[in-house]
């Protein structure tokens, strides 16, 4: 497997593989599959302000999924902490891929200097509980009942972990992502 900085070029499987987690999964809450050119904005809107977004590839070039890390909150004493979203083909699931993708996430988010990452996880999917697990993420509670998609109710999980230092010492103000929100 080869994961790398994904680029616009990658944005056909890519919303190939989200489209599939719209209409199939839970992951994300959203009803209509967003078209390319939503997710072309969406990306540039990710990597204009510094975040990874990474692509997993076989060794056919077949892409296996995606992870990015993006703004939990946009407020300014937000800025150290991150949101990571992980979605994988259908036929990349269970193999090993997400804990792939979120481990070089998580290693690219600590040389960044962001202090912690949260993981939204729609359904409370136990797979991805168990991917965050497994790389260091604790419970961080849960909202029941928060959405509603495919015919039931959707409960929301909250994980946490704690990237370089945490919240063991002060941020430097004046480094990446410090300077995310200075005008």
């Amino acid at each position: 497997m080869i994961i790398r900085d994904a680029t616009p070029a990658d944005l056909t499987e890519i919303t190939r593989i989200y489209a599939d987690s719209v209409l199939n999964g839970v992951a994300s809450y959203e009803l209509v599959t967003p078209d390319q050119v939503e997710m072309g904005k969406r990306m540039s809107a990710i990597r204009e302000n510094g975040y990874p977004y990474l692509i997993a590839m076989d060794e056919e070039g077949a892409v296996l999924g995606y992870a990015y890390a993006s703004a939990f909150r946009t407020r300014p004493a937000y800025r150290w902490l991150i949101e990571d979203s992980i979605y994988l083909a259908p036929e990349a699931r269970g193999k090993g891929v997400g804990r792939a993708l979120l481990e070089m996430l998580i290693a690219k988010c600590e040389t960044l200097g962001f202090r912690q990452m949260v993981a939204v996880i729609g359904g409370g999917h136990p797979a991805s509980i168990a991917v965050h697990q497994k790389a260091g993420f604790v419970s961080a509670g849960m909202i029941s009942g928060s959405g509603h998609k495919h015919g039931r109710w959707l409960d929301t999980v909250f994980m946490q972990r704690a990237l370089g230092d945490g919240k063991n010492t002060d941020p430097d103000p004046d480094t990446y992502p410090g300077t995310l929100f200075k005008g």
